[in-house]
């Protein structure tokens, strides 16, 4: 063979394995690369972890993850309802800007998702628990969806309650919590203790238990880097009904009340709705159980944390692993004698639980007093994994110790937003039956005095009403909602036209039925 043709020929060969060689390069970079366990709480208060300094609730896990990273205690929602605040979650954006205005909504068209991101970059991504879309697998970059939902449609669509199903069981306190037909015949029992009960399933069949065991199946499958999971409980989000042995964890006449609770209730809270329960028959007594067993669910959820974190430690993956824990909201528990959520936007339901666990790295034990929105998690998750965020993400990169934002907003429905600095508060109404508030939180940390009408500080108050006006501008606001949008390609997502809802309302019946 000639020289010259030598040469083509070794050209020509380096040319065919040059795909290969360059691809195994990419598959160890790619094996380097940070996994992501986003794990969530549903209506998780903030001040609610040991971290936090909480006198009563044991939550050594979730306190583990801190010690190991970053916890943000002045971390806000962007709406104190599910699916709107998942959303922002995942995309980075506002409710203003994504227009998933209520717990039956989609995404509009074109919102930048997180996990899309990562897996058009060659990120495996998996969800487990609940997410409250619409429809339920609605792909937002999940390549996988193993669900457990509660409010809606999403729960006789689901994997968990199949599951039930299967086991010839009912989720007999949730069904009584939250479906209308059921919770008109409420059990008297239920009324009296507000929802705090202990849950008819034993624990192994547990939506605690059940999530956790999925999450811990997943985790021991990762190699190397590349994984995304994100693990999202139901708990402890009303019904408050941990499973036996957990119902015995705290005893209600033990529990601390938490600061904010008030004898009565405010005119204009009850003005503005009696709440789930009527706010104004809530008593001490009642409230202390409500407590006991809501701090039980989340110590449930922190044993399965746990798991989760071993899990990692003993495949050698936990070091390399971006951790995060939030809420989607908070829960107002007896804060102005308040339950769950649904009123005006006072601190313990739009402030929410943050800590993270940065992948190799030395920022470990700090907290951060920085003013941080759920819409910087996207963001932070995606410069932690080497990409850039999507040009419409409004959040920071929380990772690189960025000072975070001198004016918080969260939004409630299209008429009313609050925003806040590091000393003033203003809940800011367009609709008639309703009040604006303003509070100087340095005077008033329980926000007891509104001062909206106070001369002082108009000029104060008009400042964050221009901020209000800036940030979001005069659009009307429609909530988008798209039944048959896209979702998963898999085998567990069901046909809506293949009377699967019917049954499985047929089969729930039945159990409710027999409940007694």
């Amino acid at each position: 063979m000639a020289f010259h043709d030598s040469i083509l020929f070794i050209v020509s060969i380096l040319t065919l394995l040059t795909p290969t060689l360059y691809a195994q390069e990419n598959a160890v970079s790619a094996d380097k690369r940070p996994n992501v366990l986003f794990i969530m709480g549903d209506q998780h208060r903030y001040d609610c972890l040991g971290v936090a300094g909480n006198p009563d609730v044991k939550t050594p896990n979730l306190d583990s993850i801190a010690e190991d990273g970053v916890h943000y205690t002045n971390t806000y929602c962007s709406y104190p309802v599910c699916t709107p605040a998942r959303y922002s979650l995942l995309s980075g954006v506002p409710v203003h800007e994504h227009c998933g205005w209520s717990n039956h909504a989609t995404p509009c068209d074109g919102t930048p998702m997180y996990p899309r991101i990562l897996r058009e970059n060659g990120y495996r991504t998996k969800a487990v628990g609940k997410m409250h879309f619409t429809p339920t697998y609605l792909d937002l970059g999940f390549s996988e969806m193993l669900l457990a939902e509660q409010n809606g449609p999403g729960r006789w669509d689901d994997d968990y309650h199949r599951y039930l199903k299967s086991k010839g069981l009912t989720d007999v306190n949730d069904l009584e919590d939250q479906e209308r037909n059921y919770r008109d015949e409420a059990r008297d029992n239920y009324w009296e203790t507000f929802g705090a009960l202990t849950s008819n399933l034993p624990e192994e069949y547990h939506s605690t238990t059940w999530i956790g065991d999925r999450a811990v199946e997943d985790l021991a499958t990762w190699k190397g880097g590349g994984n995304l999971l994100k693990v999202s409980f139901i708990k402890p989000h009303h019904p408050f009904d941990p499973p036996e042995p957990w119902d015995k964890m705290y005893d209600p006449e033990a529990m601390t009340i938490l600061p904010g609770w008030t004898g009565e209730c405010f005119e204009r809270d009850l003005a503005r709705g009696r709440g789930y329960f009527h706010n104004d028959t809530l008593t001490k007594e009642a409230l202390k159980r409500c407590m006991a067993y809501y701090y039980a669910t989340i110590s449930q959820i922190d044993h399965q944390i746990g798991r989760m974190i071993q899990t990692l430690k003993d495949k050698g993956l936990y070091e390399n692993t971006l951790i995060l824990y939030t809420s989607d909201h908070g829960e107002y528990l007896g804060y102005h004698h308040l339950l769950l959520k649904g009123n005006y936007m006072y601190e313990p339901v739009v402030r929410i639980p943050l800590v993270i666990k940065y992948p190799n790295s030395d920022r470990k034990g700090e907290e951060s007093t920085q003013f941080v929105s759920n819409v910087d998690l996207a963001p932070t998750i995606l410069k932690a994994c080497g990409f850039d965020p999507a040009p419409e993400m409004e959040g920071v990169d929380l990772g690189k110790n960025s000072k975070g934002h001198d004016k918080i907003f969260v939004e409630q429905g299209p008429y009313d937003v609050m925003v806040r600095d590091s000393r003033f508060k203003l809940i800011h109404s367009d609709q008639k039956d309703r009040v604006s508030m303003f509070f100087d939180l340095e005077k008033d940390p329980l926000e007891m005095v509104d001062l909206c009408d106070d001369q002082e500080y108009a000029e104060k108050i008009a400042e964050f009403e221009q901020a209000i006006h800036d940030w979001r501008g005069v659009d009307a606001f429609k909530n988008h909602v798209d039944e048959f949008a896209p979702v998963i390609d898999q085998p567990n997502v069901p046909d809506l036209g293949d009377g699967h809802r019917e049954e499985m309302q047929k089969y729930f019946a039945e159990g409710m039925r027999k409940k007694e």
